[in-house]
């Protein structure tokens, strides 16, 4: 596992094999998500759109946005509102304003209660009008506070009264009358050249007219994230979080898991690898090693008793073909044991499909199928289970070696390196390895309709079979 690419028939073993672990974490994290939801209540927001006539330039617009959420216009509008115990610097992270298409200016307000947002927003909108307004020079006391088209009134009866003037004259007749007529002839002159600009100017002057449009529109609901957010975000966070920490423990891993690690950890050679059946259902039972307690009750209740990085078995052949393996593991040690031929079968203690593996070695070893000369048998075989956190191995008796049976991915260089000091410190010389592995069961078939291909057991064992291979 730790070199293999992470897919997704790995992340589907995870699920298939953790389903109740990860279905407690995704309870926790609901409840963590639900907690998390009553810290922070919900919250609501609304907007309201302020209409800017005339044409503007993006800056312009991203300018008036920010004018919006200013401090000045957020301190009116919370002396407006005069809410208890809330002040401008608080609403100000409460007001957002950004610019949509068409020249207009959203204002959003969040508060507690829809009623409460749709009053921030309005009255923020409002006071953003006013400001605005007065920057423009729109809101003073003077005359040039008159609109446009009251100048325009002006400009024309001024031009009408110099007429009049000028007609009530003396027409030419002395220097002075002249002098004057010339100076109305400017003035009139002058008031026509202001209108001119100041119908280039109108169209500046349109953009202090801004247009609240209309009220803010109640919220129906409240503003993301909510409460049923929070939990779902709780149960899928702690969900990933749990499938993440398995890819990591696997990467992280150093479980040995071919044949070479295993023969490198203790120093001796593999003779071979065996087969043991268990049933799809049944799988759990075969890897789950034994052990009571509430912890281990616990631990089975989770279903992290038992290894989920194992790779699904393959499908088996019949009991003969798995026999052969066994015979032939056995027809190995034949030639390197020396006579007498009694050996220690040494299995870590917890691992299931090991010590199944030993002990059908022990019983095919009894069974055997070569002559009856001693010095031609299979080795007797005693099986014993040793712990790995703390190895002992039982001192040499008539035992000439330890063969030591395991199954891959399940210990560590270091876990096997103590199991061969502690054979080493019970005088027996490690004469070989046996790796364990897998394979699925034939479906049983009723008794009265053997399957075609069917071998008695005790044809198999016994001398029929030609001898060991």
């Amino acid at each position: 596992m730790s070199d293999d690419t992470i897919r997704l028939v790995t992340i589907g073993r995870i699920i298939r094999r953790r389903w109740r672990l990860l279905t407690v974490l995704a309870v926790v994290g609901a409840l963590f998500g639900y907690g998390t939801s009553l810290l922070f209540p919900p919250r609501y927001t609304t907007s309201a759109s302020v209409l800017l006539p005339g044409a503007w330039e993006e800056r312009e617009l991203l300018t008036q946005a920010e004018i919006a959420t200013s401090s000045v216009v957020v301190d009116r509008a919370a002396a407006t509102l005069g809410w208890a115990g809330v002040s401008g610097s608080e609403l100000r992270d409460r007001v957002s304003a950004g610019a949509a298409d068409g020249n207009i200016i959203k204002i959003s307000g969040t508060a507690e209660t829809p009623e409460r947002a749709q009053r921030l927003s309005d009255q923020v909108a409002q006071q953003f009008v006013t400001f605005a307004a007065r920057l423009a020079g729109d809101d003073t006391d003077s005359e040039a506070s008159a609109g446009p088209g009251d100048l325009r009134k002006m400009v024309v009866q001024t031009s009408r009264r110099i007429t009049q003037l000028a007609d009530a004259a003396d027409p030419g007749r002395t220097v002075e009358s002249v002098q004057g007529r010339t100076e109305l002839e400017k003035l009139r002159i002058a008031l026509q050249e202001a209108m001119k600009k100041l119908d280039e100017a109108d169209p500046v002057t349109n953009k202090s007219n801004m247009v609240v449009m209309g009220p803010a529109a109640r919220p129906a609901g409240a503003a993301p994230p909510t409460g049923t957010q929070l939990i779902v975000a709780g149960a899928l966070l702690f969900f990933l979080l749990a499938v993440i920490g398995h890819l990591t423990a696997a990467r992280m891993s150093r479980r040995l898991r071919t044949e070479p690690e295993i023969a490198a950890a203790l120093g001796s050679a593999p003779l071979g690898t065996v087969d043991v059946p268990v049933d799809v259902p049944g799988e759990r039972r075969a890897h789950r090693p034994e052990g009571g307690g509430p912890r281990a009750r616990i631990r089975r209740l989770l279903g992290v008793d038992t290894r989920w990085d194992l790779p699904t078995p393959q499908a088996s052949g019949d009991e003969a073909s798995r026999h052969i393996r066994y015979r032939r593991v056995c027809a190995r040690l034949r030639d390197r044991v020396p006579a007498p031929r009694r050996l220690l079968v040494v299995v870590p203690e917890g691992d299931e499909i090991a010590r199944r593996a030993a002990e059908q070695l022990a019983a095919v070893s009894e069974g055997d199928p070569s002559p009856s000369s001693s010095s031609r048998g299979y080795p007797v075989l005693r099986v014993v289970g040793v712990s790995v956190s703390q190895p002992l191995v039982p001192d040499r008796g008539t035992e000439s070696g330890a063969l030591v049976v395991l199954s891959a991915g399940s210990w560590t260089a270091a876990e096997l390196a103590g199991i061969a000091e502690a054979c080493a410190d019970g005088k027996h010389e490690v004469v070989g390895i046996v790796v364990a592995g897998t394979v699925r069961a034939r479906p049983k078939r009723s008794a009265g309709t053997p399957p075609d291909d069917a071998t008695p057991a005790l044809a198999v064992r016994g001398h029929a079979t030609g001898g060991a291979v």
